[in-house]
Parts: structure tokens; C-alpha cells; sequence
């Protein structure tokens, strides 16, 4: 079967409505479900952090009033504000009353290096900064070094808010297709990050339509410790959660023993995770000895990075149920394909591509003709074009270029083959994109880093496959008879790197594997990794 022809992806039955029939319906701001929902089931939980809970009555209430306060702190439309924070109701409602006003928000993780937080802030260039200083010490701490004011905000907590900048707005479109909603950042220790433009129709098609398929409507309760910093806890946890009326339970970080006590005293019934912190709560589970408790859950799944067999059968074994997965990227708002909630799939497969987006697979031979694709179940790349896909990368045309058509068709940069039943299964990472607990790593990021030490002439970092996850190992090449210990360069990169992003093993090494040209070979360093990991 010939999978380079675009093909779009058939439409479906999400709660005896049809796909296409939802994609229509979409509004044109993100708060506007979540205000409709409020009117509709106004009693319904819409919101639980710690021992604060709002009805849907209550969290619209909260979204208008928040909206009327930013409007008193300067932001306009068309301005960004940036919010530096955990999970949390305060990220939730700045996020909803910023779009309302047609501003944008850069959702920073706080547990990024002060370089990292600096670099992104340089630039999307905000009208604000807000830090969520009640439920995050890091998020206070580049408060604190940024000489914010401290502000206790009534319903919000304690905030920390930079002084107004002078800056440009960005056009203002009607039209949620058009309308920039937030801008998730893909790297940026060196050089100029890159700001994801998700759009709002793209956030709301993820929460609708991929929502819709993990049945996340009135009565269920989400447990949500994905970051929304990350688009997957951005678009299918929350939006997908507050769209179709069920109840969103925020969770600054994530350990197993909060997750076992919601599961417990919450009675959460849907789960989403990364396949590490599955990892980390099987293991939990085998150290103490109390029995797992969790008699409302009714759905699993895993995202963020690859699931791995072996942690799939161990998850369903443990909790009785399908551990679902699914694929996408940030630029894909994030979701391409998921397994459906009536499947039970005993491999790795990844899901049938969402209704109504259209993709196609490329062949990769260089010596092939340019338009040779994919076939007969032959691995390709992959490109798709739908509502999800980005607008582009923020101020960055050439970058938006590379990997983005005039006419929408994104190129995923992985490498997929699709069987004959349509179930779409990822073979690799055709970039050097690292996935660790479901943050996204590029190597370039660290290599700058550990290049700025002073007996470093070059290094090089890969991804390593370990159980549910992927690790940081970095191989320098140092000067000769240079007295440098990896434990050396560990203190070295401390500083200056999101601990997620830290090497976990780096390898010194007399000189790096290269072609005549110079070129290191990544892919030997890469088998040599994993090759180690085995030991």
C-alpha cells in the first residue's frame, strides 16, 4: 500500500457525534467553552488545587475577573505576557483571561536554568513576567533574580510580577485559526530559542477531538501533573479536561505517593503520563507494602515519549487496565495519532492518525528520486497538515520554512510506517531530539555548554534507551594531558543546565569517532550508549 499519496484520516464517532461535526463547532477562544460550561452545568467540579475547589460558576467567574486585572496591569491585545510556573489554578486562569484579551502566554517551566528562563524571556519579549511563587520555590527564584515586585493575589495566591516593558503587539485575528494563544518553547540554553505558535483552534481541536476519545467529559476527574509548560499537559490535559466538562485536578510536581493518594482519596478515574512516571510508580509500588488502590480509575495513557513494551506490559499488569499511547510533537498542538479507548493493543503501535488530519509518508534515501516515498509498509517520514499544526516559530521565518509548507504540510522529522489496518507506528527520530521524562533535549544545547569549559575541544550528546525513558550521555574530547574528571565537568554544567537536561554519564574521551570531514558519528556514540546501558 502506497502511503505517500496524502491521505486524510476518516472521520469518527466521538460520543455519537461525528469528528467533523465537533471540528466545526470549535470556537475561536479558548475561554469560551469553559464560560458555555459554566452556564450548561454550573455546579459541575471544574478545578481542584490542594483544598481549593471551584465549580465551573466559580472558575468562569475567576477567568472574568483575572481578565479585568491584566487589563489594570497593562496588557493589551496582541501583547505576550510570560508565566513562569508549575501547575497550578493561578497558570490556568492567567492562561484563559490572557487569551480572552487576545494577548499570548509563554508557559515557562521553572525548573529551567536561569540561561534557559533569560533566553526565552529575550525572546518573545513579554509586556509582563508573572512567577506562581505560592506553588513553586523555582518559579520564586527567578523571581527574586529578576527583582520582581511580590504580589498576593486574593484568589490566586502569591504571585511575583516583572514591571511593564515597552514592547510590539502582535496582530489580532477574529478568527481562532489565525489567533496566536501560547507560545511553548522547544530549547534555548545557546542562541535564540524557538517559541512554538500554537493557534487556538489548534489547543481546541487536541481538547476536543483527542479529549473526546479518552472519554474526559462531565463526572471525570484528571489527575494533572503533565506540565503545561509541555503541550501535552497544556492541550490534552487541561484544555482537553475544561473543554468537555470534567474536572481537572492541577499538581505542581509529580511523586508516586501523591498519585496513589489521589487515586485513593479523589477517586481519580483518568491518568496521563509519561512513560517514566509509570516507571517510577511501578517501582514505588514494589517498595512499600500497601496494596494499590484505585477503584474509580477507568483510563490509562502514556505520552510525551516513546513507550516502550516492556513498561506497557509491566503498567497494565500492575493496574488492570490498557496503558493507551499515542504520538505527537509540540508543533502538532501535540497530538497526530492515539489508540482508541475501545482497543486493547498488546505492541508498541501509536494509533490510528486523529480524524480529519491529513498526512503521508516520505521515503529517506538521499539516492533515491526526489519524490520516492514510502510504500508497502516501508518506513517514511512523516508529514502532516491539519487544524493542530503551528502557526510557525515566533519571529523566525527561515526555521518556520525548514520544516513548514505555504500550504500547511509540517514535516515531523520522524521516521514512521503505517500497517495495513491504518495504525501508525514511530521507528525513530530522524532529528537528535532527546525525550527524558517527557521534556524535549537537543543535544546542541548541552554540547555548547560543556564546549564553553576551558580544556574541552569538542563533545558530543546522545540519547540512551533505558527502561520507560531516554538519558542524557555526553563523550568529550579534551585537550591532551588536561587534569578534567567527569565529575569535573558534572559540577560544570550544574549551573547551567535544567537538571532533566544533565548528562548522566559523560565519557571522556582521547578523540571523538569522525568521518574524513570532521563530522562526529553520532550513531556510533549512540550504539556505544546504549551498548553500555546493557552492561
Amino acid at each position: 500500500m502506497d502511503w505517500s499519496t496524502p491521505r486524510q484520516a476518516p472521520d469518527e464517532q466521538i460520543f455519537g457525534r461525528w469528528a467533523s461535526e465537533l471540528v466545526a463547532e470549535l470556537p475561536d477562544r479558548l475561554s469560551t467553552r469553559v464560560h458555555d460550561n459554566a452556564r450548561r452545568i454550573p455546579e459541575q467540579p471544574a478545578l481542584v488545587e490542594g483544598s481549593e475547589r471551584w465549580n465551573y460558576r466559580q472558575l468562569s467567574a475567576e477567568i472574568t475577573a483575572a481578565t479585568a486585572w491584566l487589563t489594570g496591569q497593562g496588557i493589551r491585545p496582541g501583547d505576550r505576557i510570560m508565566v513562569v510556573s508549575e501547575n497550578s489554578r493561578a497558570l490556568v486562569v492567567l492562561l484563559l483571561a490572557a487569551t480572552e484579551l487576545d494577548a499570548s502566554v509563554a508557559i515557562v517551566n521553572p525548573r529551567l536554568s536561569a540561561n534557559e528562563v533569560d533566553a526565552i524571556a529575550l525572546d518573545c519579549q513579554p509586556r509582563r513576567i508573572y512567577y506562581t511563587a505560592s506553588v513553586s520555590t523555582e518559579a520564586a527564584e527567578h523571581g527574586i533574580r529578576l527583582k520582581a515586585d511580590t504580589y498576593v493575589h486574593e484568589r490566586l495566591g502569591e504571585l511575583m510580577i516583572s514591571p511593564v516593558n515597552t514592547v510590539d503587539t502582535d496582530p489580532v485575528y477574529p478568527e481562532g485559526h489565525r489567533q496566536l494563544a501560547a507560545l511553548i518553547y522547544t530549547s534555548g540554553t545557546t542562541g535564540r530559542p524557538k517559541g512554538v505558535m500554537l493557534s487556538h483552534r489548534g489547543i481546541l481541536y487536541i481538547a476536543s477531538i483527542s479529549g473526546g476519545m479518552r472519554h474526559l467529559t462531565e463526572g471525570q476527574r484528571v489527575y494533572g501533573v503533565l506540565p503545561m509548560s509541555h503541550v501535552f499537559g497544556l492541550s490534552s490535559v487541561c484544555m482537553g479536561s475544561l473543554y468537555n466538562g470534567a474536572c481537572l485536578y492541577v499538581v505542581p510536581k509529580f511523586t508516586p505517593e501523591a498519585v496513589f493518594d489521589a487515586l485513593e482519596h479523589e477517586s481519580i478515574t483518568v491518568l496521563q503520563g509519561v512513560p517514566a512516571m509509570y516507571a517510577k510508580m511501578l517501582e514505588h509500588l514494589r517498595t512499600r507494602q500497601q496494596p494499590l488502590k484505585k477503584d474509580s480509575l477507568v483510563y490509562l495513557s502514556a505520552g510525551g515519549s516513546p513507550l516502550d513494551r516492556e513498561t506497557k506490559q509491566r503498567v497494565e499488569a500492575v493496574f488492570n487496565l490498557t496503558l493507551h499511547n499515542g504520538y505527537g510533537l509540540t508543533e502538532a498542538s501535540p497530538t497526530i495519532s492515539q489508540t482508541r479507548i475501545d482497543q486493547h493493543p498488546l505492541d508498541n503501535t501509536v494509533g490510528a492518525v486523529l480524524p480529519m488530519l491529513e498526512y503521508r509518508l516520505q521515503i529517506l534515501d538521499a539516492g533515491s528520486a526526489s519524490n520516492a516515498s514510502a510504500s508497502d509498509d516501508v518506513p517514511g517520514e512523516l508529514w502532516v497538515r491539519g487544524p493542530n499544526v503551528m502557526l510557525g516559530y515566533y519571529r523566525q521565518p527561515d526555521a518556520t520554512a525548514a520544516c513548514l509548507t505555504a500550504d500547511g504540510w509540517l514535516n515531523t522529522g520522524d521516521i514512521a510506517r503505517v500497517d495495513d489496518q491504518g495504525q501508525l507506528y514511530i521507528v525513530s527520530r530522524s532529528k537528535e531530539l532527546i525525550i527524558r521524562s517527557g521534556f524535549n533535549i537537543y543535544p546542541p544545547d548541552i554540547e555548547a555548554v560543556l564546549n564553553r569549559h576551558p580544556a574541552v575541544i569538542m563533545s558530543a550528546v546522545v540519547g540512551r534507551q533505558v527502561t520507560g525513558n531516554e538519558e542524557v550521555v555526553a563523550y568529550v574530547q579534551c585537550d591532551p594531558g588536561a587534569m578534567v574528571t567527569e565529575q569535573t565537568l558534572q559540577d560544570f554544567v550544574l549551573d547551567q543546565l535544567a537538571p532533566y537536561k544533565r548528562p548522566a554519564r559523560i565519557h571522556i574521551m582521547e578523540q571523538l569517532p569522525a568521518t574524513a570531514t570532521g563530522k562526529i558519528l553520532k550513531g556510533r556514540l549512540r550504539d556505544l550508549a546504549n551498548t553500555e546501558g546493557d552492561e
